[in-house]
């Protein structure tokens, strides 16, 4: 502890171990120790001691759509590495698109960091995409450091992000299967999508009945059966339908390698609350029933979902028109994602422990990000200072987001974070941020 240059003091530090007091020290950006509240703190140190506030890991959210370059009045590197930290996220993982170029080559992987380099509140690594026409750039993208590889299987909803039938998903599941990578994949089936009747206009009930569950299970049925035959990794996105779950924890118990994520929206709203209208509630998969979303809070506790993350897709206000057909399908939620798991987590009576395990451990195991997702010794310093018994009110004019559309407006949630840390410096407390501090991060094994 000779050497510390920071520490941090709290009665309650979440660690592997469970929540305790304890002092965390910090060096070069690392935890050194995790010892004892009553600790002596070395002159050397500075000591914040932030009395019963809760210490977490800072959460890695390992599905953002950050829209930078090309649709930057979407998003931008700036405010959503921003919103993130003011959340307690201190590392995201860039989806492939909504951006121009997306991020399906080396060269465009090579434009989309340099665009971020200067801009990055928090640590930012990139998922790289697997289209129908690039095959061939997979395995030099993997040795550029991405993450993994994003797929849909329908439409994307924007046209340089083509989806993959599942002779291409077979053929690309098989390159990424033979450098052991991994495939994230976007599951809804296309023709279930076009045999759902297609109503447009404002009603929610018409919108939630084009986007059935089915859809859903035999995506995910025929992402199982391949990765069963190639032996390969697979990750299923943001999870809706709970009538997949016996598909999945079917196939885990017959050793198919595949893991799950579900979002902060479906696991807090529920469609009978959504109003005619109302875009800013559109995602695809949509927001389902309550009785859908308390099989996923059942899923998460039992571990068949090993995660929970954004999906943040924002776009300008305009294209969230009034007609679910037509408007922008996306949920923002960077900001308030951990104050919104935490409000409805704690009312079912899991622990902050548990969103944890969720919401940073789980997902930084996710990418192997082993210096992340946890307070233990030779770990990054990065933390979330937490007030889980204050409350606020969701007002967008508070958010950090660059377009501040949300499905929370109005909402009372628990759970304050009082600042952010990233390699032991704190990078915003009570709405002040400092310069970006982040670095690009990439795949090392």
């Amino acid at each position: 502890m000779s050497d510390a240059e920071l520490v941090l003091r709290s009665t309650r530090v979440i660690t592997p171990e469970g929540t305790r007091a304890a002092t965390v020290t910090v060096s070069a950006g690392r935890i050194t120790a995790v010892l004892p509240y009553d600790a002596e703190v070395p002159a050397t140190a500075r000591l914040e001691d932030v009395g019963d506030h809760v210490v977490l890991p800072g959460l890695v959210d390992t599905h953002v759509h950050v829209n930078d370059p090309g649709r930057t009045e979407w998003e931008g590197f700036w405010t959503a590495t921003r919103a993130a930290a003011a959340g307690g996220i201190t590392t995201l993982i860039d989806m492939p698109l909504n951006s121009l170029p997306p991020t399906t080559t080396v060269d465009n992987l090579r434009v989309k960091q340099d665009v971020a380099r200067d801009k990055a509140h928090i640590d930012v690594g990139f998922w790289g995409g697997a289209l129908p026409d690039n095959v061939k750039d997979l395995s030099p993208l993997h040795d550029a450091g991405v993450f993994g590889f994003k797929a849909f299987l329908s439409p994307s909803g924007v046209d340089e992000f083509p989806h993959l039938d599942q002779d291409r998903l077979a053929q690309s599941l098989a390159e990424i299967a033979g450098f052991d990578g991994l495939l994230i994949v976007h599951a809804e089936d296309p023709h279930h999508l076009a045999a759902a009747p297609q109503q447009g206009g404002p009603r929610y009930a018409d919108f939630l009945a084009s986007r059935p569950r089915d859809a859903e299970d035999t995506a995910i049925a025929n992402l199982i059966a391949q990765a069963r035959r190639l032996n390969a990794r697979v990750h299923v996105l943001h999870l809706s339908s709970s009538d997949a779950l016996p598909l999945i924890r079917a196939a885990r118990a017959e050793g198919v390698r595949i893991t799950v994520e579900t979002c902060p929206h479906y696991l807090t709203l529920t469609a009978e609350e959504v109003p005619d209208g109302a875009s800013e509630f559109k995602c695809c998969p949509p927001i389902r029933e309550a009785g859908n979303r308390d099989l996923l809070w059942a899923a998460l506790a039992d571990g068949t979902i090993d995660c929970v993350v954004t999906d943040h897709s924002p776009s300008t206000a305009d294209l969230k028109t009034d007609d679910f057909a037509t408007a922008w399908g996306g949920i923002s939620g960077l900001q308030l994602s951990l104050s919104a798991v935490w409000t409805e987590a704690r009312r079912r009576g899991h622990t902050l422990e548990d969103v944890v395990r969720w919401m940073s451990t789980r997902t930084a195991a996710l990418v192997g990000l082993g210096q992340k997702g946890a307070i233990e010794a030779g770990r990054d310093a990065d933390f979330a200072v937490l007030a889980p018994d204050e409350t606020f009110t969701v007002d967008p004019a508070g958010l950090q987001h660059r377009n501040r559309v949300t499905a929370y407006a109005g909402k009372t949630l628990h759970g304050v974070v009082k600042s952010t840390w990233l390699r032991g410096e704190r990078i915003v407390a009570d709405g002040t941020f400092t310069e970006p501090k982040g670095r690009l991060l990439t795949r090392t094994h």
